[in-house]
């Protein structure tokens, strides 16, 4: 396996119309949780990958399953469970520029992971461990899980990699500070956004928030900066790694997860630290131009098309 991951995935609904979802008459349906849509993007770009969750043992959850493990993810580590729903958000298109959303994922089958749906052997054979800052936030036996999937991986010589992915609304200020800045000092690999950096650590310049977050044991701090492209931080490199810019961002949820997805494939591929940050920053841009969280996620061959190709349709440098 080259990652496991682990997280909530839910069943995304969004409004057909543009506007106030009290006026919406349909709505589309999708799956999407940033864990799921990491390994995904993985899986589309030829590796392995593995998902770790709870589902509701419900049609939702059943739907949510049979399309992670259509899209080549291995859920053979998935547990659905009969006494708790699966999740739902709703992501609202306000104008074209404008999006909010709004999660319905109280008491849901995935914030009551436990230490038993863990497997240390399944963990040991991945390369890496993909983490973010929302599984822990979710309850406190989500915490512990987190941290036990970290703590096996480590154990086994698996490189820990963590994405902050800062939800507000999961959890009060000081305990999220807390909470992230463990998993920070636990993971080999850091991919904060600015925003996350700027809360954990206050208003300073990249470069800076970068450093702290090294300070803090990660041996490799990769910055986002959005169209800007990234920031990497490790012993051997520091650089600005240039953004792909797009004429049109159709929806830009989901740009970070493609942006891990990019980095990790990199990594694997052994293509060096700037080389697989690049990977990243062209996969992110990529999910922007397309509806949904995942239907954005290029295969390997459209990958190389856009990352190579001067002259671009919809897409400049």
């Amino acid at each position: 396996m080259d990652v496991i991951t682990l997280g909530e995935t839910m069943v995304l609904l969004t409004p057909q119309s543009t506007g106030l979802m009290r006026y919406a008459n349909s709505f589309s349906t999708r799956v999407a949780g940033a864990e799921s849509n990491v390994a995904i993007g993985l899986a589309r770009l030829g590796h392995r990958a593995g998902w770790i969750s709870r589902l509701g043992n419900d049609e939702l959850g059943r739907k949510v399953h049979s399309f992670i493990r259509g899209e080549g993810v291995d859920v053979s580590r998935v547990t659905f469970d009969d006494s708790a729903n699966t999740g739902l958000f709703f992501k609202e298109k306000l104008t074209a520029n404008e999006w909010r959303v709004k999660y319905y994922r109280a008491n849901s089958a995935a914030s009551q992971m436990k230490l038993t749906d863990l497997d240390e052997s399944y963990i040991e054979k991945a390369k890496y461990l993909h983490v973010t800052g929302i599984t822990p936030a979710l309850s406190s036996d989500c915490y512990e899980t987190a941290l036990t999937a970290i703590d096996y991986a480590r154990k086994n010589g698996v490189k820990v990699v963590f994405d902050p992915n800062l939800r507000r609304k999961l959890w009060d200020e000081e305990k999220a500070r807390k909470v992230l800045l463990e998993f920070v000092s636990k993971a080999d690999i850091v991919l904060p956004g600015i925003d996350e950096a700027t809360f954990l650590f206050g208003k300073l310049e990249v470069e800076e928030l970068a450093h702290r977050f090294y300070e803090r044991g990660a041996a490799t701090v990769i910055m986002k900066l959005g169209k800007n492209g990234a920031y990497v931080l490790s012993e051997k490199t520091e650089d600005y790694v240039d953004g792909f810019q797009v004429s049109q961002v159709v929806d830009p949820v989901g740009a970070g997860d493609g942006f891990s997805a990019g980095v990790l494939s990199g990594l694997i591929d052994g293509i060096g630290l700037k080389e697989s940050v690049s990977r990243g920053n062209a996969v992110g841009a990529m999910v922007t131009m397309a509806e949904g969280d995942v239907e954005g996620l290029p295969e390997r061959d459209r990958l190389q098309d856009f990352m190579n190709s001067k002259v671009r349709d919809d897409v400049e440098r």
